[in-house]
């Protein structure tokens, strides 16, 4: 990695933002022989957030040092408990970083001022002018656009145990412990061991439209642990994640950069992931680049395109459910085969066994009329306005440190 002063460079490849999507796109378009210049305020920093993904939806060039713990089946409550026969990783965030090395590559320690289609302008002068810029920096503030929200706790392994021990995880977990009424936006936990000696417990909300306050997500976080007995020193570190699920794949022929990870449309609305999806996506990128193709058409064919029309479906759906209806519809879809769970949760454009998962979901959603609210013909805007509750003081339970991050377990 060459890091280098104000100055005007040129190169084949320009990227903008190192986080685990950019240096991945920079690291693959060094491998591939790409002259890349890379802009970064902090470039040697470590990510803040906790990243997670389904094992088989990492490259097969992505080495196993970057995956921190596995867990082989992970749990999903809903009604009862349902074992997913499907490996599940954290991802380890040194491991990752050393796996995606720019030894070759030009990196410009700065801020992006200007960024538009082959040219990019620093706050300190320099200039970069490349045949393709990607845009891979995170997404603003969501304001009132439809949300990922979630509080972690990061507890020893040991004081964990009770609730997930070595090799365990909960994805989602629906049981009512959080000490949320049932005329509340609902929440869910999501909690796995970081193979670091500790355990994230993470109260998620997905799809509201302006996301659940932090206040309220940490107070359910810890009604979930004292229910399960488990209690706290007070210092226990804790992250929080802000973000929008509904940011669009780009146009085709669009003005200005190509946009790339969350920022071009690899957010799933539906999950909140993104970071698997993009790892994945690098080489298709860059391949597009080297043949003389358009990134974006060959990144967003239509049957991606019609894939992530369906997921925003799924999201508009989560928005405006209760409680009760969240968990019927997700009981509903956990009895759906591999192949169908795959193609809401992972497939890029795997269009077929996705409407046909919508399609059982929605019918197999109990009782009847709540299948109304699941399409939108009744209850649109159930939660928008939703006044929550003041903060309370915590006089037994340290605040934490929290890292303000764009993109939770996250993928």
């Amino acid at each position: 990695m060459r890091t280098m002063s104000a100055q005007h460079v040129r190169a084949d490849v320009c990227v903008v933002g190192l986080g685990p999507t950019g240096r991945a796109l920079a690291h693959r378009a060094m491998r591939a022989g790409l002259d890349v210049v890379a802009v970064d305020p902090r470039p040697g920093r470590l990510w803040p957030p906790t990243f997670s993904c389904w094992v088989d939806e990492l490259p097969e060039w992505l080495p196993g040092s970057a995956i921190a713990q596995r867990i082989e089946a992970p749990v999903v409550w809903t009604k009862s408990a349902h074992r997913i026969e499907r490996p599940y990783c954290v991802l380890s965030k040194q491991g990752l970083y050393e796996a995606l090395s720019l030894d070759d590559a030009t990196v410009l320690a700065g801020r992006a001022a200007r960024v538009e289609r082959h040219r990019v302008d620093l706050q300190d002068g320099s200039a970069v002018t490349a045949a393709a810029v990607f845009d891979t920096r995170g997404l603003p503030s969501p304001g009132p656009r439809r949300t990922a929200g979630a509080h972690g706790i990061f507890v020893d392994a040991e004081r964990a145990a009770p609730m997930v021990g070595e090799g365990e995880g909960l994805l989602l977990d629906w049981r009512d412990e959080n000490g949320a009424g049932p005329g509340e936006p609902p929440s869910f936990l999501y909690s796995v061991p970081l193979g670091d000696g500790t355990v994230i417990f993470e109260e998620t909300s997905l799809g509201l439209r302006g996301g659940m306050p932090q206040h309220e997500l940490r107070r359910r976080t810890l009604n979930r642990l004292a229910a399960h007995g488990i209690r706290l020193r007070g210092d226990e570190p804790s992250e929080a994640a802000h973000y929008p699920l509904d940011q669009p794949p780009p146009k085709r022929g669009a003005a200005g950069p190509i946009p790339f990870g969350s920022r071009g449309g690899m957010m799933h609305p539906c999950t909140g992931y993104s970071v698997a999806d993009s790892l994945a996506l690098v080489d298709t990128a860059i391949e597009a680049l080297r043949t003389g193709g358009d990134p974006v058409a060959a990144l967003w064919p239509w049957q991606a395109r019609l894939v992530y029309w369906m997921r925003m479906r799924g999201l508009y759906g989560l928005g405006r459910l209760t409680t009760a209806q969240s968990i019927s519809m997700f009981d509903a879809f956990f009895t759906a085969s591999p192949r169908q769970q795959r193609a809401l949760l992972s497939a890029h454009d795997d269009y077929a066994p996705l409407g046909g998962v919508l399609f059982m979901t929605v019918a197999r959603t109990w009782p009847f009329r709540w299948r109304y609210d699941l399409v939108g013909w009744t209850n649109r805007n159930r939660w928008v306005g939703y006044e929550y509750a003041l903060a309370e003081t915590e006089p037994s339970v340290g605040p934490g440190d929290e890292d303000d991050v764009s993109s939770r377990p996250t993928g």
